[in-house]
């Protein structure tokens, strides 16, 4: 029988026990040989207290009961993100987790709403057409129905919670499940003379870990794929310019939100996350345009509640690596590439390389395919691309006249996939929809009329609905969501009945 194909991973928290586990749950336990090292004296970054619905899938991939993992780590529910004053002063939207509308006659929701705005019959906004959005306003949740008619269908959710624990909770989950852990420092990387490929590490022990695929989770460091195996880095702070964050926990003020808050402030933006013992406060902003002690002063005084500690800062730069998979050496999480959590993406980049890694590992006795590894980076880049242009977008179409960081976001030149989105939904209503990667085209429909882009001309198809037809659509389904979104149980009592953690405890801040 062949020996087991070994993998080495690089590194704990968030990124390393996802990593872990995903591939526990996904590969054949007796073909594949898991070793994960790290070091309790090596801090972590604590990337995710928000994260996106696909974070659902994973944990039900894993088989773990959503109840007792959201009481593990203080968890909440997210049904979206409220961005206030990003497009202006005092202007606010929700990015839903969630559907606008229904398709009628062949196109989408968008086109219907565009041809009654043009037309003047209908002047409601598109997030009058979003359950998610009105049951995140109402502080409102339920799990999400199972009949396709019903209109409490049609959103999902991800969760609010404590990275910090939810690396532990997977720790135990994996080593449960035979991933060994072993702690410890590296201080030496060999390499194979001929391939180049990674051999063996060295620990400060002395101790040698040799396997046949390294994943590289040592974060920003980016040791093993970075250092060693050189794979350059992309540096995408031209658009987005933001490198600082720092970030506070503070107590817990009511109500409870289901959604998470991105304030638009003159030097970046705030972050707000309610969890069950406290809530998680951040501030990205970019040292260009602010200074640290500007943004502590912001930071602390966008509280809701006390501070439960000191500001701790964190640096940064946007951008990725040339290529996620270089030899025997896979990179995941910030080993990765970075980009700053507006939308919460970093757990979702990490889910994804660990699926995409499982679906394209090499067979036992074998080295990586070439096409494999081609794969998994076309892969990689079309995660980061797309996610860095949604971001960018946010930034760009702003009227925050007079501020220095917004004026340079608002004239900056866009990355060509972007402007070309932009001119097409200008021109035509046509949205943004993939079949791989993030966003959907609900997610786009979202920021662009949040952010004042609107298109002047709609699908000529909307025309087979009379005009009085749609109106009368368009008016059933605003009410059916407003009824429905106002009998919804309470977030608040949702946690209490469902998942509530019990005493509160004080972890350290986290990025979101």
């Amino acid at each position: 029988m062949a020996e087991p194909y070994r993998i080495v991973i690089l590194g704990g928290g968030t990124a390393g026990w996802m990593c872990a586990s995903g591939l526990a749950g996904l590969l054949a336990a007796a073909d594949y040989d898991i070793t994960l090292i790290e070091s309790d004296e090596i801090g972590t970054v604590g990337v995710g207290e928000a994260t996106l619905p696909h974070i659902k899938s994973f944990n039900d991939m894993l088989g773990i009961d959503e109840a007792e993992f959201m009481r593990a780590t203080r968890g909440t529910i997210k049904l979206g993100i409220e961005f206030a004053d990003w497009l202006r002063p005092g202007a606010r939207y929700i990015h839903p987790f969630g559907t606008f509308g229904d398709r009628w006659a062949s196109a989408d929701f968008q086109h219907h709403w565009a041809r009654a705005r043009l037309a003047g019959t209908d002047n409601r906004s598109l997030q009058d057409y979003s359950f998610a959005v009105a049951a995140a306003r109402a502080n409102g949740f339920e799990h999400p129905n199972t009949d396709p008619k019903s209109i409490r269908s049609t959103y999902s959710y991800a969760y609010h919670f404590d990275a910090g624990l939810y690396a532990a909770y997977l720790r135990a989950w994996a080593t449960a499940r035979g991933i060994r852990r072993l702690e410890g420092k590296v201080v030496d990387v060999r390499r194979d003379a001929q391939s180049g490929d990674v051999e063996r590490l060295t620990l400060a022990s002395g101790a040698e870990v040799a396997g046949d695929l390294f994943i590289d989770c040592s974060g920003f460091r980016s040791l093993l794929l970075g250092q060693t195996m050189g794979v350059p880095w992309l540096d995408w702070s031209a658009w987005l310019p933001c490198d600082r964050a720092l970030a506070v926990p503070c107590a817990s003020v009511e109500p409870l939100t289901p959604y998470t808050r991105a304030t638009a402030q003159r030097g970046g933006w705030t972050w707000r996350i309610p969890l069950q013992h406290r809530i998680g406060n951040g501030y990205v902003f970019s040292s260009t345009f602010c200074g640290e002690e500007e943004a502590r002063r912001t930071l602390l005084g966008a509280l809701d509640g006390e501070a439960l500690d000191e500001p701790r800062l964190l640096r940064f730069q946007a951008g990725r690596r040339a290529a996620g998979w270089a030899g025997n050496v896979v990179a995941v999480g910030l080993a990765s590439g970075f980009l700053e959590p507006l939308e919460s993406t970093s757990i979702f980049l990490i889910q994804a390389a660990t699926t995409d890694l499982a679906a394209l590992m090499p067979r036992c006795g074998e080295r990586a395919d070439p096409r494999m590894v081609r794969e998994f980076n076309r892969l990689f880049e079309i995660h980061h691309d797309r996610i860095r242009d949604f971001l960018v977008f946010h930034y760009t179409a702003n009227e925050r006249i007079g501020e220095p960081l917004w004026d340079h976001v608002r004239t900056m030149p866009l990355p060509d996939s972007l402007a070309h989105k932009l001119a097409l939904f200008r021109e035509s209503a046509v949205a943004p929809d993939y079949k791989l990667g993030l966003f959907s085209r609900d997610s786009w429909l979202s920021v662009l009329e949040g952010q004042g882009v609107l298109p002047s001309a709609a699908s000529p198809l909307t025309h087979r609905l009379p005009a009085a037809d749609l109106q009368a659509r368009l008016d059933d389904l605003a009410e059916r969501i407003a009824v429905n979104a106002a009998d919804m149980t309470p977030h608040a009592d949702f946690i209490a009945g469902y998942c509530a953690a019990g005493t509160a405890i004080r972890p350290a801040a986290s990025v979101a």
